[in-house]
């Protein structure tokens, strides 16, 4: 069954993929750079003006791998693992506060 677009299934079908894909010790998340003069101060892919939530919000909207890269030529493949292992980290970092 494929997921319907911007579901939560959808959500979670993109999360079970990325499994596959590293662990955030084995991903370069060097690709993940964050620049006080830049968006803020947030986390970016490679130092571009798209953030990591920006990425993150994408797909949970429903958007695949695929079509961000379509719409953001300058992103790429690996990109998409540096955000699940960054988002990752901070997840377990704010869990463990």
């Amino acid at each position: 069954m494929v997921p319907r677009r911007g579901s939560r299934a959808n959500l979670a079908v993109i999360l079970r993929d990325t499994l596959d894909m590293g662990t955030p010790d084995t991903v370069d998340v060097t690709r993940i750079t964050v620049d006080p003069r830049q968006r803020g101060g947030q986390p970016c892919v490679r130092g571009l003006r798209v953030t990591v939530w920006d990425v993150l919000e994408m797909l949970a909207s429903g958007m695949t791998e695929d079509e961000i890269l379509s719409d953001y030529p300058y992103l790429e493949r690996p990109d998409f693992a540096a955000v699940y292992a960054y988002a990752a980290q901070m997840g377990r970092e704010s869990l463990s506060r």
